[in-house]
């Protein structure tokens, strides 16, 4: 099994629900949840140390300059990172460690871990995408138009991890994932012939 496992999605497309319940039911394989410093600001239903490293943007650029992140990224305004340290700490402790990541820093990650194992989640469609992101409520009608235009991008580098995905059905798109986790095997003809559509359909818009 890999020892660092990246899952990648547009916003709204529901990995962290998936990445929840992946750890729950797979308890046995020592799977543990990385943690990103960000400088957003905390949530209210988010918990400093669990959700994120909730940091200042000063702070932030100091780690960033001592070379303290695996990988980083800025999203709407808001800088983002994974600390080597931490990811290594835990591996050394016997943990597989997932990390919820864009496609780049998926990226880069894969650039310093050449063996970590890459999955990318698609919507159903981009219809769909802005249907869940409309309620789940967080953003603003000019975010979320900007979130499904950075759909379109994500989907076109995700369509190159090695493995894609796709959360129509919550329950299945979550035994996928526990197929591809677990035993890195294929998923059944059926589940492969809609990634393929599904990318299709995505790529033309």
């Amino acid at each position: 099994m890999s020892k660092l496992i990246i899952i990648s999605a547009p916003s709204g497309t529901g990995k962290t629900s998936l990445i929840k319940s992946l750890i729950k039911e797979l308890d046995s394989i020592n799977l543990k949840l990385g943690i990103s410093f960000t400088t957003r600001i905390k949530r209210k239903n988010e918990i400093q140390g669990e959700s994120y490293f909730f940091i200042k943007h000063r702070k932030f650029l100091e780690m960033l300059e001592k070379n303290e992140f695996l990988e980083n990224a800025e999203v709407f305004g808001n800088l983002y990172g994974t600390s080597k340290s931490w990811v290594k700490i835990q591996i050394s402790k016997g943990f597989q460690v997932l990390l919820e990541l864009d496609w780049q820093g998926a990226l880069q990650v894969k650039s310093t871990y050449p063996d970590c194992l890459t999955i990318f989640v698609l919507p159903p469609s981009y219809p769909e995408l802005e249907e869940r992101l409309s309620k789940r409520g967080q953003d603003s009608k000019t975010i979320i138009n900007k979130r499904l235009s950075k759909a379109k991008k994500e989907v076109l580098e995700g369509k190159n991890f090695d493995f894609v995905i796709v959360n129509d059905v919550f329950e299945k798109a979550l035994e996928d994932l526990k197929t591809i986790v677990q035993n890195k095997n294929n998923l059944s003809q059926e589940r492969r012939d809609l990634v393929k559509h599904t990318l299709q359909v995505l790529l033309k818009k």
